[in-house]
């Protein structure tokens, strides 16, 4: 159902669950926001949505310019959640296409990763690698900052976690 502020349309799968041309459209939003908007130096596609316990997110919402044709939903946020042998949750590649930053997409995105982290490792810490002038933005929703500044994909991160409050 879609969100009466933002029109959008929140979505949960694994990867073999999506169809091709959502995997693309998904896949084209990371490239043109991590490689061509930010300049990552790192490889985007790691393998990790290949691993059957990773969950992708994101959000379709009605799109002026749609990239086939015609008025329809594309893909404009996006994240994933992984899981490590040892049970921890990380919240990564979270991305909101240019035109639609400051829509509500990312909260609304992140919100939800930590319910979807909640429901499948309910006593899990959460943790993300911040991008560094975002760290402000995770705090106001209850991260916080675990460690100095590091390099990743030649853009400063910020190590952050979240713990979800007992009932």
């Amino acid at each position: 159902m879609p969100d009466p502020e933002t029109g959008g349309v929140l979505r949960r799968a694994h990867l073999q669950e999506i169809d091709p041309r959502t995997v693309y459209l998904l896949a084209k939003l990371r490239q043109d926001v991590f490689t061509l908007e930010q300049h990552a130096d790192d490889a985007d596609l790691d393998g990790r949505e290949l691993e059957p316990s990773t969950v992708l997110l994101w959000i379709e919402a009605p799109d002026a310019e749609p990239v086939t044709g015609g008025l329809e939903r594309q893909p404009v946020a996006q994240l994933r959640i992984l899981r490590d042998p040892d049970g921890t949750v990380h919240i990564g590649r979270v991305v909101v296409r240019a035109d639609r930053r400051r829509d509500g997409f990312g909260r609304r995105l992140v919100r939800a990763a930590l319910d979807v982290a909640r429901e499948i490792a309910p006593e899990a810490v959460v943790e993300i690698g911040a991008q560094a002038y975002l760290e402000r933005w995770y705090a106001s929703m209850g991260f916080e900052t675990t460690g100095p500044l590091f390099l990743e994909a030649g853009i400063e991160h910020v190590p952050m976690r979240y713990v979800h409050p007992r009932d």
